[in-house]
């Protein structure tokens, strides 16, 4: 299979791609997680090329586990989310090798899946953000939506006065009946008012209720958790195995979502999973913006045996992430019928715009000789 002896970077402030090369010849592309992604740069270069050069790649999680014991004085997130730029290259050029997608080497396979549309704003009327959504819904076929209540870490205190008393039930009647509602409250609320805010959203009919409290609180998020009869959700920022396991264990949500690129990649994220699986939860990632990272998400939920009801989508253009335009060729992001499909071609089935790589810093790390 060959031992990889060259990575390469290509970055900006928001996004690197990540080219594993072997002495082979095989070539795999991966992401590192966004934002601040030229700094996730120089961690990958620094402290994970080192300990992955010369090194074989059939072995994909067991590698991502000795460069984290070799980095243990590391461990947190930009750690992590360099990982990930190594791991979803592997898994890409594993793919290629064999001509399969990700999938299929999870033992899925390609096929549509549901997607909810993600809406990230909160400077939005609710009379706009229902206006939208409702677009959306007759124009694309999606009947799921989320959207935002409370303000990120807002201590209880909203994006403004009354906005979540208002915007709930003018999104939830508008869209209807027949359509799955789901709120992200980004760590807003002290339990009490989370628990206060979940008694209305139980009576417009939502039922997905994301991260109400500070989600390193894992105590305050069960109590909202065990009050509630709608499902609790969360994850997304962690990537630490053994608060997985905790958050897990002590049931402080009902619903995991992990995010591939800042658990470390797909192997990390597997675990995590198969952990909720085992404790009869299902698991529905985080993948909040068109890079790599809602592919991967694609290729994850067309195996697991626990996978979520639907695929986060999120809606927003060039207005709210400029930075994620043109990262593609084609249209991978293609929407029917409010579905999605997995791509079917080797490895993550996409190909990186050759544009923007030539636009972008690059590095590279490398075996000499």
């Amino acid at each position: 299979m060959g031992n990889i002896s060259r990575l390469e970077t290509f970055s900006n402030e928001f996004v690197c791609f990540v080219r594993a090369t072997t002495d082979g010849g095989a070539t795999g592309w991966g992401q590192c997680s966004t934002y601040n992604a030229d700094i996730t740069a120089q961690v990958f270069h620094r402290q994970v090329a080192p300990h992955a050069l010369g090194q074989a790649t059939d072995d994909i999680f067991g590698l991502v586990q000795r460069i984290e014991e070799k980095e243990h004085k590391f461990p947190g997130s930009y750690r992590c989310r360099a990982l990930a730029g190594l791991d979803t290259a592997l898994w890409d050029m594993k793919g290629r090798r064999v001509g399969r997608p990700v999938v299929e080497l999870l033992d899925g396979e390609p096929c549509a899946i549901r997607a909810y549309a993600s809406s990230m704003k909160r400077d939005i009327t609710p009379e706009d953000e229902a206006a939208r959504l409702c677009r959306l819904r007759d124009e694309q076929g999606f009947d799921a939506f989320k959207w935002r209540v409370g303000a990120e870490c807002g201590r209880d205190v909203d994006e403004w006065p009354g906005r979540t008393e208002a915007v709930v039930p003018t999104v939830a009647r508008a869209l209807g009946d027949g359509v799955a509602k789901l709120v992200d409250a980004n760590s807003g609320f002290s339990p009490a008012r989370a628990i206060e805010v979940g008694r209305l959203l139980e009576a417009e009919g939502v039922s997905h209720y994301e991260e109400p409290c500070p989600y390193w609180e894992l105590a305050q998020t069960k109590e909202v958790t065990d009050a509630l009869d709608i499902d609790v959700t969360g994850g997304e920022q962690d990537w630490d195995l053994a608060t997985w396991a905790r958050m897990i264990e002590m049931r402080a949500v009902d619903i995991v979502q992990p995010d591939v690129m800042y658990m470390g990649g797909i192997a990390r994220t597997l675990l995590v999973a198969r952990m909720a699986a085992k404790a009869g939860l299902s698991c529905t990632p985080h993948s909040a913006n068109l890079s790599l990272v809602t592919i991967c998400t694609m290729h994850l939920l067309g195996a697991i045996p626990n996978a979520g009801k639907y695929l986060e989508f999120s809606i927003e253009g060039a207005d709210y992430y400029p930075w994620q335009q043109n990262l593609f060729l084609g249209d991978p992001f293609a929407v029917h019928d409010g579905k999605l499909c997995i791509p079917d071609g080797p490895g993550w089935g996409v190909e990186i715009n050759p544009a923007w790589l030539d636009a972008a810093a690059y590095q590279k790390s490398e075996i000499e000789g």
